[in-house]
């Protein structure tokens, strides 16, 4: 009898890419749910995901990205380093780009950032966490097509799987993160649910898109796993970090979860990849 790995395994990178990013988006309807069974949620663990998220993320920039780029492009006959160099500040400086001209609202830190803007405090949570969830959702589907390839250098279809699973656990907090704010405004129950699974739909939309995009040009392929993980090194320092520590006095539950985070998705990508 088949396994859903098997199933999944069969299945056209695309495909893949697809359920990859349809796992993260639900994810963060996940989180951000949680507004029908409360109104606020306890500062101390939002703090905890948020540095919980920065340390998946984090670690995911490495295992399931970095390193398969580096050992990608010494098996393509590239200069390993170059390909990774390159694309890993092409990756943060896109993200940066977009941060100073996307108007965004911080949410626990209740800061807006980008060009001047009448937006109201939905819109403008919604479009931080989707800013953020665009480069998550490039990686799942640049690590499906990287797998799909049959390049050597490390990029195997369970590696994929791991990096969706650790993405999309980063992501119920993201999905809290913009939910809470909103119900705490007064917002509705389901108006602010809806606005926080709304910034991950974004997510199987660019993974489809990263994998059909990997495999037209393959030559590629390790510029694109390390422009990803630049945006979203980018991501987490610019956002996760100072989000988790927004709040001094949980400063060290988040730097402690953020270790935790690290760990989990370093042993899911190397148990699995």
């Amino acid at each position: 009898m088949d396994t859903a790995y098997d199933l999944v395994r069969d299945l056209p990178p695309w495909q893949q890419a697809l359920y990859g990013g349809l796992f993260t988006w639900g994810m963060t309807a996940a989180g951000a749910a949680l507004v029908f069974v409360t109104r606020t949620v306890n500062r101390a663990l939002l703090a905890g995901m948020l540095g919980f998220a920065a340390g998946v993320m984090t670690a995911a920039s490495f295992w399931s990205l970095l390193a398969p780029a580096i050992d990608m492009a010494e098996a393509q006959g590239m200069i390993p380093w170059v390909p990774a160099v390159v694309g890993f500040l092409a990756g943060g400086a896109v993200l940066r780009l977009a941060d100073a001209v996307l108007p965004h609202l911080h949410g626990m830190r209740g800061e807006t950032e980008g060009v001047p803007s009448t937006w109201r405090r939905s819109t403008l949570l919604v479009t931080a966490i989707t800013l953020h969830n665009v480069p998550e959702g490039l990686a799942v589907g640049v690590a499906f097509g990287a797998a799909a390839a049959g390049i050597d250098g490390g990029a195997t279809l369970a590696g994929a799987v791991a990096l969706a699973i650790g993405i999309g656990l980063q992501n119920f907090p993201e999905g809290v993160a913009v939910s809470m704010p909103l119900r705490g405004d007064g917002m509705g129950r389901g108006r602010a649910f809806w606005y926080g699974q709304l910034s991950g739909v974004v997510e199987p939309v660019s993974a489809v898109l990263g994998a059909l995009a990997v495999l037209a040009v393959r030559p590629l392929l390790p510029y694109a796993l390390a422009f990803a993980a630049g945006a979203m090194i980018f991501v987490v320092i610019e956002e996760l970090v100072p989000e988790s520590q927004a709040e001094e006095r949980y400063g060290d539950l988040a730097t402690m979860a953020a270790l935790g985070g690290f760990a989990v998705m370093m042993t899911l990508d190397v148990a699995l990849g």
